[in-house]
């Protein structure tokens, strides 16, 4: 049976670049997140993906449906062998630290912390609950904004900064159990969610703010993340990957 790879947000940018390479690589791929199941980011991905991937309408901030979730998942695809934590939200607005007010806050833990903690949580559960031969691993997509300051994405910053202590922390905790964790940073990616800032970037791109002077792209972060899931750097937990086009090398 094919190795089996929840991906949040697998649906479009860096979560469908993901799933194609998994797929590629003989994995099933389940589909999460809170679009609707007939929407057409969702219908494109999955008549790209074939029909080694399903996908399954699930919102991160619904804390209590995640049991449901992967008992469907497993049901209809078999064992999970990987999670891939990529889903996460931009700061609604770009503002000043001292404007930002608390619903924007909240969204943005609420999906890019909590959500994924609590994924994570029960996903691991499961599998120290049973006993395997195979490799398993949880890949979390962070950001270089985990640790690069932009006073105007106050809250993206801190949820980035706080998913890289999770990540930290899971590795930890699950190295003992033979379970891979790997926090992947990706720095400035053609996606959906930088669409709206492309003509902002593209001269400081050029001018070697990112020192590969170009764009990142989701097959960038995919192809980081193909060798952890299939069990090539078991001896690495907890490794940090800045796949960014060397955007947070420390420069005078």
């Amino acid at each position: 049976m094919a190795a089996l790879a929840l991906i949040t947000g697998g649906q479009k940018g860096i979560g469908l670049g993901i799933a194609r390479k998994l797929v590629a690589a003989d994995f099933q791929v389940a589909l999460a997140s809170s679009s609707a199941p007939d929407a057409q980011s969702v219908r494109e991905a999955l008549a790209k993906l074939g029909s080694g991937a399903r996908y399954y309408q699930h919102d991160l901030r619904a804390t209590d449906n995640i049991a449901a979730l992967l008992e469907r998942v497993e049901a209809e695809q078999g064992p999970l062998r990987t999670l891939i934590v990529n889903a996460g939200v931009a700061s609604p607005q770009r503002v000043d630290m001292l404007k930002l007010d608390r619903d924007a806050f909240d969204l943005v833990m609420d999906v890019n912390l909590k959500g994924s903690f609590f994924l994570a949580q029960a996903v691991a559960r499961r599998w120290c609950d049973t006993d395997a031969d195979i490799y398993r691993s949880i890949v979390f997509i962070t950001s270089v904004s985990a640790t690069m300051v932009s006073v105007e994405r106050a809250e993206y910053c801190i949820s980035k900064a706080a998913a890289a202590m999770m990540a930290q922390l899971y590795a930890a905790r699950l190295a003992a159990e033979g379970i891979g964790v790997f926090d992947i940073r990706p720095g400035i990616i053609a996606t959906d969610m930088t669409a709206a800032v492309t003509d902002k970037y593209d001269p400081i791109i050029k001018a070697g703010k990112v020192p590969a002077r170009r764009w990142g792209r989701p097959d960038d972060i995919a192809n980081a993340v193909l060798p952890l899931v299939q069990g090539q750097l078991t001896f690495a937990n907890g490794t940090v990957l800045s796949v960014d086009g060397g955007l947070s090398i420390h420069r005078l």
